[in-house]
Parts: C-alpha cells; sequence; structure tokens
C-alpha cells in the first residue's frame, strides 16, 4: 500500500509539472505587452511600421518561449531588433517582473553579448533547436528561418545579424551565418563540439547573435 500511495504522488506531481508547463506556455502565447511599449520601439527603430513592430512582439514571445523550453537554459539572442524591444521592455519593471514570475518562475535576467563568452553560440543552438521546432521547420535541413533567425535581414537592419537556412544554398559573398550548422543531435540543441562551426564572430552587423539570458 506505501508503495501504490507513493506511486500515485509521483504520478499526480508529474502530472501536475506537466499542467504548470503547459499554462506557462499558453500564458506567453496570449501575453499582452504592455501598452505603449510599440512606441518605445519606434523610437528606436522609426523605420518601422505598427505592423513591423507587432511581428517584432511576435518574435520576442518567440524568444521567451523557447527559454520556457529550454528548461531555463542559457540561450543568445539572435536578432538585434527583438532585442531592442526586449531591452524596452524591461525597463517597463514591474511589468516584467510580474511576466517573468508567471511565465518562468524566475526573473530572465539580460546577459550582454560581450559577457557571454562561448555560451552565446551554445545558447544560439538552442536558440535555432526551439525555434525551428515552434514553426514546425527540420533544424538539420531547413527550407526557410524561424522568424527570430530572419528578421533583421527582413529590414536589412544595418546593426543587424544575418542567417540563411543552409549555406550550402547560399551564393552571395556577404557574411551570411548558416542556420543548419547550428544544429546538433541533442535534442536540447547543445554540443559536444565546442568549436565554432557555424562560423560565428558576434557582434556589428553580420555577427552572430547578440545578448542572452536564463541560465541562473
Amino acid at each position: 500500500m506505501p508503495f501504490l500511495i507513493l506511486a500515485l504522488c509521483v504520478v499526480l506531481i508529474i502530472m501536475w509539472l506537466q499542467l504548470r508547463k503547459a499554462a506557462r506556455a499558453e500564458f506567453i502565447r496570449s501575453y499582452m505587452f504592455p501598452v505603449g511599449l510599440l512606441d518605445k520601439l519606434q523610437k528606436t527603430r522609426p523605420e518601422l511600421s505598427l505592423k513591423d513592430r507587432q511581428l517584432v512582439a511576435h518574435a520576442l514571445r518567440q524568444f521567451f518561449l523557447v527559454y520556457h523550453k529550454s528548461r531555463h537554459h542559457q540561450i543568445a539572442m539572435p536578432s538585434q531588433v527583438v532585442d531592442d524591444l526586449w531591452h524596452e521592455f524591461i525597463l517597463y519593471t514591474k511589468n516584467y517582473q510580474t511576466f517573468c514570475q508567471k511565465a518562468f518562475g524566475r526573473y530572465l535576467h539580460h546577459t550582454p553579448a560581450s559577457a557571454m563568452g562561448a555560451n552565446n553560440n551554445e545558447g544560439l543552438r538552442k536558440v535555432w533547436h526551439y525555434a525551428c521546432l515552434e514553426e514546425n521547420i527540420n533544424p538539420k535541413h531547413p527550407t526557410r528561418l524561424p522568424l527570430l533567425f530572419a528578421l533583421d535581414a527582413k529590414w536589412n537592419l544595418a546593426d543587424g545579424f544575418y542567417y540563411a537556412p543552409n549555406c550550402r544554398q547560399q551564393t552571395g559573398n556577404g557574411t551570411v551565418h548558416c542556420g543548419a550548422d547550428f544544429f546538433t543531435s541533442d535534442s536540447g540543441g547543445s554540443s559536444s563540439d565546442s568549436s565554432d562551426s557555424s562560423g560565428c564572430s558576434g557582434g556589428g552587423s553580420g555577427g552572430c547573435g547578440g545578448g542572452g539570458g536564463g541560465g541562473d
């Protein structure tokens, strides 16, 4: 009898954790950003229309979902414009704190790219993996980029980060990093190879991702 009670408790705990995970994901998907947040982004990126800024907000939700699905591991931000919006959101201190608590059960800190070091590419691999799965893209053989990896190039941002789904299909000479090279056999998107197979240099136009968060 004690064994059955213990087994039942374990099953109930697992079910509760699964329900909580699903509820947090739904909260992130349906979250309404603070009024005025997109107007703040307009001051930073005046060339973006309201529709464009709404797309950036959608991409930021995708980034938060990636963090949630990665079990709060360290991840890196692949888009400069989405990073801009994240910064603006953090400045809404109470809103951001409440959002983080409900979405993750903890505060998601922003770590500058310069402080991430080698973790930057590892974090990008995780983001690539989960962002692809979120959009039903094969992370090993992508035919397109997930939104987070596509926006900077979509608007040709001078300080943006640029990627191609698969560099075997890339014929230009510009600095474009290969999404497929972020793939590893690890379902969590991590890699046993510490070398930079994606050719990421980090920072500046044509770099390979900005700051990140998590891992605490």
